[in-house]
């Protein structure tokens, strides 16, 4: 017999949302989708005041009758993250729902050829901003005895490539960072899962990426890989909302590949 009490699901539609690096890539199609998919409140976070402002209105041109607000701010500071998660939940009343989708300007690029001085700031710039966006809003969700949170990372996490190894090493940081919260967390009814993409199609990294010659050349060969078809921010979107709503309600501590064939990491 099943001695363990029945938890209250989260419904979407009665959800507030809180998106770092929600102005844009796979952040702003997920806003998107989570808008379709009935969420009432959305927050927005993003470094840009003009990039969130056009993001709003992007989600509302999609759905005119959501609630859509930016919160500016660089998650990796922890002054920054504490104001955007704290303006989100006097705004909303609650964070029920947070994903961290914040990108860091590095691309691959051989150890040898990393400056030294550049190595702090791609560790910082990767992996702080889930830690501190969710130690702000893990007890909230305790209080509530609920709260879904979903991490990306990528499979740099999980599988040796040449011209990642500290990016990979900040990666790996936020899969397993997410999987221990996750057994921290189920006890409370918090779930907390990680995407793990290779090469997203149709992002700014994308470009960034693709244009450089070492990191074009190695995605160039990802890419042809990706049988399934090159990944979409969409693609990760729809994953996210899943893993959010009540289709979800029993998945944790998980670390989801979504590729389209590059790996079976």
């Amino acid at each position: 017999m099943n001695q363990v009490a029945p938890r209250q699901t989260l419904q979407l539609n009665e959800a507030s949302v809180l998106i770092t690096g929600g102005t844009s890539g796979v952040g702003l199609a997920t806003a998107i989708d989570f808008a379709r998919a009935g969420v009432p409140r959305i927050g927005l976070n993003g470094r840009d005041a003009a990039r969130g402002a056009a993001a709003c209105a992007a989600v509302l041109a999609e759905v005119p009758s959501a609630r859509v607000e930016f919160f500016g701010g660089d998650c990796n500071d922890g002054s920054q993250a504490r104001s955007v998660c704290e303006g989100a939940r006097a705004a909303f009343g609650s964070v029920d729902v947070l994903v961290n989708s914040t990108v860091g300007p590095y691309g691959p690029k051989l150890f040898h050829n990393i400056e030294f001085e550049e190595i702090h700031a791609m560790v910082i710039k990767q992996l702080m901003a889930p830690i501190l966006t969710s130690r702000m809003v893990w007890p909230w969700m305790r209080e509530r005895k609920m709260g879904v949170i979903v991490n990306i990372a990528s499979d740099a996490g999980k599988v040796a490539t040449p011209g990642e190894s500290v990016l990979g090493a900040a990666m790996a940081g936020i899969i397993m960072f997410s999987r221990g919260l996750a057994i921290e967390g189920k006890r409370d009814g918090i779930r907390v899962n990680c995407l793990t993409p290779s090469i997203i199609e149709g992002t700014i990294t994308y470009g960034k990426v693709m244009a450089d010659e070492f990191s074009g050349k190695l995605f160039g060969k990802a890419v042809k890989m990706a049988q399934l078809g090159v990944v979409q921010p969409e693609d990760l979107a729809a994953m996210i909302v899943f893993l959010a709503g009540p289709h979800g309600a029993r998945l944790t501590g998980q670390a989801i590949s979504i590729n389209g064939g590059i790996s079976a990491a």
